[in-house]
Protein backbone atom coordinates (compact mmCIF):
# COMPACT_ATOMS: atom_id res chain seq x y z
CA UNK A 1 0.00 0.00 0.00
CA UNK A 2 1.07 3.40 -1.37
CA UNK A 3 0.84 6.99 -0.17
CA UNK A 4 2.16 10.18 -1.59
CA UNK A 5 2.74 13.14 0.50
CA UNK A 6 2.19 17.10 -1.43
CA UNK A 7 2.97 19.85 1.03
CA UNK A 8 1.58 23.59 -0.72
CA UNK A 9 3.33 26.43 0.02
CA UNK A 10 6.04 28.95 -1.55
CA UNK A 11 7.70 29.37 1.58
CA UNK A 12 9.15 25.54 1.26
CA UNK A 13 10.29 26.56 -2.66
CA UNK A 14 12.02 29.67 -1.56
CA UNK A 15 13.69 28.04 1.41
CA UNK A 16 12.05 30.09 3.75
CA UNK A 17 11.23 27.28 6.04
CA UNK A 18 11.87 23.84 6.35
CA UNK A 19 9.51 21.01 5.37
CA UNK A 20 9.28 18.91 8.68
CA UNK A 21 5.73 17.87 7.91
CA UNK A 22 6.30 15.20 5.17
CA UNK A 23 9.35 14.00 7.49
CA UNK A 24 6.71 13.26 10.49
CA UNK A 25 3.55 12.13 8.11
CA UNK A 26 5.76 9.63 6.57
CA UNK A 27 7.31 7.87 10.01
CA UNK A 28 3.44 8.37 11.16
CA UNK A 29 2.66 5.77 8.00
CA UNK A 30 5.40 3.66 7.82
CA UNK A 31 4.44 2.90 11.89
CA UNK A 32 0.89 1.17 10.40
CA UNK A 33 2.32 0.05 7.26
CA UNK A 34 1.86 2.16 4.68
CA UNK A 35 5.25 3.17 2.11
CA UNK A 36 5.40 6.24 0.59
CA UNK A 37 5.82 6.52 -2.42
CA UNK A 38 6.88 9.92 -3.09
CA UNK A 39 6.59 13.42 -1.96
CA UNK A 40 6.51 16.55 -3.54
CA UNK A 41 6.29 20.02 -2.81
CA UNK A 42 4.22 22.44 -5.06
CA UNK A 43 3.52 26.10 -5.34
CA UNK A 44 0.25 27.83 -3.87
CA UNK A 45 -1.37 27.72 -7.27
CA UNK A 46 -4.27 25.65 -8.62
CA UNK A 47 -3.22 24.59 -11.92
CA UNK A 48 0.07 23.31 -10.28
CA UNK A 49 -2.22 21.37 -7.45
CA UNK A 50 -4.77 19.81 -10.05
CA UNK A 51 -1.84 18.48 -11.87
CA UNK A 52 0.09 17.42 -8.61
CA UNK A 53 -3.74 15.62 -7.59
CA UNK A 54 -4.24 13.81 -10.67
CA UNK A 55 -0.53 12.58 -11.04
CA UNK A 56 -0.45 11.49 -7.67
CA UNK A 57 -3.90 9.18 -8.31
CA UNK A 58 -2.21 7.16 -10.67
CA UNK A 59 0.49 6.08 -8.63
CA UNK A 60 -0.88 5.82 -4.86
CA UNK A 61 -3.76 4.72 -2.46
CA UNK A 62 -3.92 7.79 -0.71
CA UNK A 63 -2.96 11.38 -0.95
CA UNK A 64 -1.64 13.49 1.73
CA UNK A 65 -1.69 17.23 1.47
CA UNK A 66 -0.65 19.95 3.75
CA UNK A 67 -0.58 23.33 3.61
CA UNK A 68 -2.85 26.37 1.99
CA UNK A 69 -5.76 25.80 4.79
CA UNK A 70 -5.59 29.38 6.65
CA UNK A 71 -7.62 32.33 6.54
CA UNK A 72 -5.92 34.67 4.54
CA UNK A 73 -7.70 34.74 0.89
CA UNK A 74 -4.45 33.98 -0.33
CA UNK A 75 -4.82 30.01 0.41
CA UNK A 76 -6.27 28.33 -2.86
CA UNK A 77 -6.71 24.27 -1.49
CA UNK A 78 -10.00 23.98 -0.86
CA UNK A 79 -11.40 25.95 -3.55
CA UNK A 80 -8.82 23.88 -5.90
CA UNK A 81 -10.00 20.61 -4.06
CA UNK A 82 -13.63 21.60 -4.86
CA UNK A 83 -13.30 21.79 -8.63
CA UNK A 84 -10.75 18.31 -8.72
CA UNK A 85 -14.00 16.71 -7.10
CA UNK A 86 -16.69 18.64 -9.31
CA UNK A 87 -17.79 19.92 -5.80
CA UNK A 88 -19.31 22.61 -3.98
CA UNK A 89 -18.33 24.20 -0.48
CA UNK A 90 -20.66 23.61 2.84
CA UNK A 91 -20.78 25.07 5.72
CA UNK A 92 -19.86 22.36 8.11
CA UNK A 93 -22.06 23.73 11.52
CA UNK A 94 -19.60 21.67 14.31
CA UNK A 95 -16.38 23.05 12.61
CA UNK A 96 -17.85 26.77 12.81
CA UNK A 97 -19.02 26.05 16.29
CA UNK A 98 -15.34 25.32 17.22
CA UNK A 99 -14.10 28.26 15.71
CA UNK A 100 -16.36 30.44 17.64
CA UNK A 101 -15.54 28.50 20.86
CA UNK A 102 -11.81 29.44 19.90
CA UNK A 103 -12.44 33.32 19.39
CA UNK A 104 -14.73 33.45 22.76
CA UNK A 105 -11.95 31.99 24.58
CA UNK A 106 -8.52 33.59 23.29
CA UNK A 107 -9.31 36.49 21.73
CA UNK A 108 -11.25 39.71 22.28
CA UNK A 109 -11.95 40.53 18.64
CA UNK A 110 -15.31 39.46 16.96
CA UNK A 111 -14.95 36.63 15.02
CA UNK A 112 -14.32 37.89 11.25
CA UNK A 113 -16.20 36.29 7.85
CA UNK A 114 -12.66 34.99 7.07
CA UNK A 115 -12.19 32.94 9.69
CA UNK A 116 -16.33 31.99 9.83
CA UNK A 117 -14.65 30.35 6.04
CA UNK A 118 -12.67 27.88 7.45
CA UNK A 119 -15.62 25.80 8.43
CA UNK A 120 -16.40 25.58 4.51
CA UNK A 121 -15.59 22.44 3.21
CA UNK A 122 -17.02 20.17 -0.10
CA UNK A 123 -19.62 18.31 0.58
CA UNK A 124 -18.01 15.22 -0.44
CA UNK A 125 -15.51 15.51 2.84
CA UNK A 126 -15.39 13.82 5.87
CA UNK A 127 -14.30 16.68 8.66
CA UNK A 128 -11.38 15.61 10.37
CA UNK A 129 -11.80 17.89 13.49
CA UNK A 130 -9.28 19.85 14.67
CA UNK A 131 -8.95 20.62 18.22
CA UNK A 132 -5.72 22.52 17.65
CA UNK A 133 -6.70 25.16 15.47
CA UNK A 134 -9.71 26.61 13.02
CA UNK A 135 -9.16 24.56 9.86
CA UNK A 136 -10.64 21.62 10.36
CA UNK A 137 -9.04 18.80 7.99
CA UNK A 138 -10.79 17.32 5.15
CA UNK A 139 -11.41 13.07 3.72
CA UNK A 140 -12.25 12.75 0.44
CA UNK A 141 -12.90 9.44 -1.08
CA UNK A 142 -12.46 9.76 -5.16
CA UNK A 143 -12.30 6.05 -8.01
CA UNK A 144 -10.75 3.91 -4.84
CA UNK A 145 -7.96 6.99 -3.52
CA UNK A 146 -8.22 8.48 -0.47
CA UNK A 147 -7.24 12.49 -0.29
CA UNK A 148 -6.44 13.87 2.99
CA UNK A 149 -5.85 17.56 3.31
CA UNK A 150 -4.74 18.80 6.47
CA UNK A 151 -3.52 22.48 7.39
CA UNK A 152 0.44 23.02 7.04
CA UNK A 153 0.75 24.27 10.65
CA UNK A 154 3.08 21.41 12.22
CA UNK A 155 1.29 21.13 15.61
CA UNK A 156 -2.34 21.24 14.09
CA UNK A 157 -0.79 18.91 11.10
CA UNK A 158 0.21 16.25 13.96
CA UNK A 159 -2.84 16.34 16.22
CA UNK A 160 -4.88 15.52 13.26
CA UNK A 161 -2.56 13.17 11.99
CA UNK A 162 -2.17 11.30 14.70
CA UNK A 163 -6.20 11.33 15.97
CA UNK A 164 -8.05 11.05 12.94
CA UNK A 165 -5.84 10.12 9.98
CA UNK A 166 -4.38 7.33 11.21
CA UNK A 167 -6.54 5.72 13.14
CA UNK A 168 -9.33 5.87 10.04
CA UNK A 169 -6.32 4.22 7.70
CA UNK A 170 -6.37 1.64 9.81
CA UNK A 171 -9.93 0.72 10.17
CA UNK A 172 -10.07 0.56 6.06
CA UNK A 173 -7.33 -0.18 4.60
CA UNK A 174 -5.55 -3.91 4.76
CA UNK A 175 -1.98 -3.30 4.98
CA UNK A 176 1.31 -5.16 5.17
CA UNK A 177 3.34 -5.68 8.60
CA UNK A 178 6.34 -3.16 8.39
CA UNK A 179 9.35 -3.29 11.18
CA UNK A 180 12.69 -1.78 11.22
CA UNK A 181 15.22 -1.95 13.55
CA UNK A 182 18.11 0.70 13.28
CA UNK A 183 21.52 0.45 15.49
CA UNK A 184 23.62 3.57 16.12
CA UNK A 185 27.87 2.66 15.49
CA UNK A 186 30.49 5.35 16.29
CA UNK A 187 34.28 5.51 15.08
CA UNK A 188 33.49 3.90 12.18
CA UNK A 189 33.38 4.94 8.73
CA UNK A 190 30.42 3.47 6.27
CA UNK A 191 33.06 1.74 4.09
CA UNK A 192 34.95 0.01 7.01
CA UNK A 193 31.61 -1.29 8.37
CA UNK A 194 30.28 -2.80 5.16
CA UNK A 195 33.53 -4.31 4.95
CA UNK A 196 33.57 -5.87 8.50
CA UNK A 197 29.81 -6.98 7.38
CA UNK A 198 29.76 -8.14 4.02
CA UNK A 199 29.25 -11.83 4.37
CA UNK A 200 26.81 -11.62 6.61
CA UNK A 201 25.22 -8.72 4.42
CA UNK A 202 25.01 -10.90 1.73
CA UNK A 203 23.13 -13.61 3.36
CA UNK A 204 20.25 -11.76 4.17
CA UNK A 205 16.69 -12.83 3.53
CA UNK A 206 15.11 -11.50 0.92
CA UNK A 207 12.29 -10.02 2.99
CA UNK A 208 14.83 -7.74 4.83
CA UNK A 209 16.56 -4.69 3.24
CA UNK A 210 19.52 -2.92 5.00
CA UNK A 211 20.18 0.83 4.40
CA UNK A 212 23.04 2.65 5.66
CA UNK A 213 22.57 5.97 7.10
CA UNK A 214 26.02 7.93 7.87
CA UNK A 215 26.02 11.01 9.53
CA UNK A 216 28.80 12.59 11.28
CA UNK A 217 31.12 10.80 13.35
CA UNK A 218 28.22 8.04 13.05
CA UNK A 219 26.82 5.50 11.20
CA UNK A 220 22.93 3.87 11.23
CA UNK A 221 22.36 0.47 10.01
CA UNK A 222 18.81 -0.39 9.16
CA UNK A 223 16.99 -3.62 8.80
CA UNK A 224 13.90 -3.24 7.05
CA UNK A 225 10.87 -6.08 6.61
CA UNK A 226 7.85 -5.82 5.08
CA UNK A 227 5.85 -8.93 5.34
CA UNK A 228 1.86 -10.44 5.50
CA UNK A 229 3.15 -12.49 8.14
CA UNK A 230 3.89 -10.72 11.20
CA UNK A 231 5.34 -13.54 13.33
CA UNK A 232 7.49 -14.19 10.59
CA UNK A 233 8.61 -10.78 9.95
CA UNK A 234 9.06 -10.80 13.82
CA UNK A 235 11.56 -13.80 13.69
CA UNK A 236 13.25 -12.30 11.33
CA UNK A 237 14.15 -9.48 12.02
CA UNK A 238 15.52 -10.49 15.75
CA UNK A 239 17.70 -13.65 14.01
CA UNK A 240 19.82 -10.97 11.99
CA UNK A 241 19.56 -8.35 14.61
CA UNK A 242 21.46 -11.20 16.91
CA UNK A 243 24.04 -11.95 13.98
CA UNK A 244 24.70 -8.76 13.47
CA UNK A 245 25.54 -7.39 17.34
CA UNK A 246 27.66 -10.01 17.34
CA UNK A 247 30.10 -8.86 14.57
CA UNK A 248 30.12 -5.40 15.57
CA UNK A 249 28.93 -5.12 19.46
CA UNK A 250 31.82 -2.72 20.13
CA UNK A 251 30.92 0.06 17.84
CA UNK A 252 27.16 -0.15 18.96
CA UNK A 253 26.39 2.32 21.20
CA UNK A 254 22.44 2.15 20.81
CA UNK A 255 19.52 1.81 19.06
CA UNK A 256 17.92 4.56 17.09
CA UNK A 257 14.63 5.30 19.42
CA UNK A 258 17.31 4.96 22.40
CA UNK A 259 18.82 8.43 24.29
CA UNK A 260 21.69 10.20 22.00
CA UNK A 261 25.11 9.34 23.40
CA UNK A 262 25.59 12.83 25.51
CA UNK A 263 22.68 11.35 27.09
CA UNK A 264 24.29 7.90 27.86
CA UNK A 265 27.22 9.48 29.06
CA UNK A 266 25.13 11.24 31.58
CA UNK A 267 23.25 8.25 32.74
CA UNK A 268 26.58 6.82 33.04
CA UNK A 269 28.38 9.04 35.43
CA UNK A 270 25.57 9.14 37.49
CA UNK A 271 25.39 5.54 38.07
CA UNK A 272 28.89 5.58 38.99
CA UNK A 273 28.66 8.56 40.63
CA UNK A 274 31.26 10.21 39.09
CA UNK A 275 31.70 13.36 37.38
CA UNK A 276 33.02 16.13 34.46
CA UNK A 277 34.06 18.69 32.89
CA UNK A 278 34.99 20.52 29.70
CA UNK A 279 37.81 22.61 28.41
CA UNK A 280 36.98 23.89 25.14
CA UNK A 281 38.55 25.71 22.17
CA UNK A 282 37.44 25.30 19.11
CA UNK A 283 34.41 24.01 19.71
CA UNK A 284 33.23 26.94 21.74
CA UNK A 285 31.20 25.35 24.58
CA UNK A 286 29.22 23.36 21.97
CA UNK A 287 30.09 20.50 24.14
CA UNK A 288 29.38 21.49 27.49
CA UNK A 289 25.49 22.74 25.47
CA UNK A 290 24.78 19.35 24.90
CA UNK A 291 25.56 18.10 27.84
CA UNK A 292 23.50 20.89 29.91
CA UNK A 293 20.61 20.56 27.88
CA UNK A 294 19.85 17.13 29.64
CA UNK A 295 17.37 17.10 32.06
CA UNK A 296 19.96 16.16 35.67
CA UNK A 297 23.22 17.69 34.17
CA UNK A 298 24.20 18.92 37.08
CA UNK A 299 24.49 15.65 38.98
CA UNK A 300 27.94 14.87 37.34
CA UNK A 301 28.68 18.22 34.72
CA UNK A 302 30.51 20.36 37.06
CA UNK A 303 31.53 23.10 34.50
CA UNK A 304 33.03 24.26 31.57
CA UNK A 305 36.26 26.77 30.38
CA UNK A 306 35.80 28.07 26.93
CA UNK A 307 39.13 29.08 26.28
CA UNK A 308 38.80 30.62 22.92
CA UNK A 309 41.43 32.85 22.82
CA UNK A 310 45.38 31.73 23.42
CA UNK A 311 45.39 34.04 26.21
CA UNK A 312 42.43 32.16 27.86
CA UNK A 313 44.42 28.88 27.80
CA UNK A 314 47.50 30.22 29.94
CA UNK A 315 45.46 32.85 32.36
CA UNK A 316 42.46 31.39 32.74
CA UNK A 317 42.70 27.57 32.30
CA UNK A 318 47.16 27.43 33.20
CA UNK A 319 48.36 26.20 30.13
CA UNK A 320 52.02 27.15 29.63
CA UNK A 321 53.28 29.45 28.23
CA UNK A 322 56.68 28.32 26.79
CA UNK A 323 54.84 25.14 25.80
CA UNK A 324 52.63 27.07 23.65
CA UNK A 325 55.40 28.43 22.03
CA UNK A 326 57.33 25.39 21.27
CA UNK A 327 54.63 23.14 20.53
CA UNK A 328 51.95 25.43 19.45
CA UNK A 329 48.39 26.38 20.89
CA UNK A 330 47.00 23.74 18.45
CA UNK A 331 48.77 20.54 19.52
CA UNK A 332 48.89 16.79 21.65
CA UNK A 333 50.98 18.75 24.75
CA UNK A 334 48.13 21.80 25.03
CA UNK A 335 45.18 19.47 24.82
CA UNK A 336 46.86 17.22 27.26
CA UNK A 337 47.13 20.05 29.70
CA UNK A 338 44.05 21.81 29.08
CA UNK A 339 42.34 18.21 29.91
CA UNK A 340 44.12 17.52 33.18
CA UNK A 341 44.39 21.86 34.72
CA UNK A 342 40.14 21.59 34.05
CA UNK A 343 39.81 17.80 36.04
CA UNK A 344 42.13 19.26 38.97
CA UNK A 345 40.13 22.58 38.60
CA UNK A 346 36.68 21.56 39.06
CA UNK A 347 37.17 18.53 41.14
CA UNK A 348 35.93 16.03 38.55
CA UNK A 349 36.42 12.63 37.46
CA UNK A 350 37.16 13.18 33.90
CA UNK A 351 37.27 15.81 31.66
CA UNK A 352 37.19 16.53 28.10
CA UNK A 353 39.23 19.40 26.56
CA UNK A 354 39.22 20.54 22.52
CA UNK A 355 41.94 22.39 20.91
CA UNK A 356 41.77 22.21 17.10
CA UNK A 357 41.99 25.31 13.64
CA UNK A 358 38.61 25.26 12.08
CA UNK A 359 38.89 27.98 9.68
CA UNK A 360 38.36 29.28 7.36
CA UNK A 361 42.13 31.04 8.68
CA UNK A 362 44.46 29.50 10.82
CA UNK A 363 44.71 32.03 13.77
CA UNK A 364 46.81 31.67 15.97
CA UNK A 365 48.52 28.41 15.27
CA UNK A 366 50.08 27.25 11.94
CA UNK A 367 48.33 23.76 12.19
CA UNK A 368 46.40 23.16 8.43
CA UNK A 369 42.88 23.82 9.19
CA UNK A 370 40.35 20.74 10.18
CA UNK A 371 43.58 19.68 12.51
CA UNK A 372 41.96 19.01 15.69
CA UNK A 373 43.06 17.77 19.35
CA UNK A 374 40.86 16.15 21.72
CA UNK A 375 41.93 15.05 25.04
CA UNK A 376 40.37 13.29 27.92
CA UNK A 377 41.43 13.20 31.40
CA UNK A 378 40.16 10.33 33.27
CA UNK A 379 40.99 8.78 37.42
CA UNK A 380 43.77 6.84 35.69
CA UNK A 381 45.32 8.42 32.86
CA UNK A 382 45.22 11.83 30.18
CA UNK A 383 45.61 11.05 26.58
CA UNK A 384 44.86 12.48 23.17
CA UNK A 385 44.08 11.80 19.99
CA UNK A 386 45.16 13.88 16.62
CA UNK A 387 42.14 13.95 13.60
CA UNK A 388 41.99 15.82 10.55
CA UNK A 389 38.07 16.72 10.08
CA UNK A 390 38.29 18.26 6.31
CA UNK A 391 37.39 21.59 5.95
CA UNK A 392 33.91 22.78 6.61
CA UNK A 393 34.08 25.08 9.43
CA UNK A 394 30.24 23.64 11.26
CA UNK A 395 31.46 19.74 9.90
CA UNK A 396 34.77 20.09 11.83
CA UNK A 397 33.02 20.96 15.15
CA UNK A 398 30.60 18.73 14.89
CA UNK A 399 32.45 15.82 14.09
CA UNK A 400 34.92 16.64 16.63
CA UNK A 401 31.87 17.17 19.61
CA UNK A 402 30.83 13.71 18.35
CA UNK A 403 34.46 12.22 18.65
CA UNK A 404 34.77 13.65 22.17
CA UNK A 405 31.93 11.90 23.57
CA UNK A 406 32.67 9.22 21.83
CA UNK A 407 36.21 8.93 23.48
CA UNK A 408 34.49 9.71 26.07
CA UNK A 409 31.90 7.51 26.75
CA UNK A 410 34.71 4.41 26.12
CA UNK A 411 37.02 5.81 28.61
CA UNK A 412 34.20 5.74 31.30
CA UNK A 413 33.00 2.04 30.50
CA UNK A 414 36.58 1.13 31.13
CA UNK A 415 36.33 2.44 34.70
Amino acid sequence: MFAEIITIGDELLIGQIVDTNAAFIGKELNKVGVSVYQITSIQDDKKHILSALKEASKRVDIVLITGGLGPTKDDVTKHTLCEYFNDTLIQDKTALNHIEELFKKYSDKPISEINRQQAMVPSRAVVLHNAKGTAPGMWVKQEGTVFVSMPGVPFEMKYIMQSKVIPRIISEFKRPYIQHKTFVTYGIGESDLAERIEEWESQLPKIIKLAYLPSLGLVRLRLSAKSENKEELKAAINEESKKLVSLISDIIYGEDGDDKLEVIIGKLLTEKKMTLATAESFTGGKISEMLTANSGASKYFKGSIVSYATEAKINVLGVSEQIIKKKSVVSEAVVLEMAANVKKMLKTDFAIATTGNAGPEKGDSEAEVGTVFIGIASPTRVFAVKLQQGSQRERIVDKSVNKAFELLYKEILAH
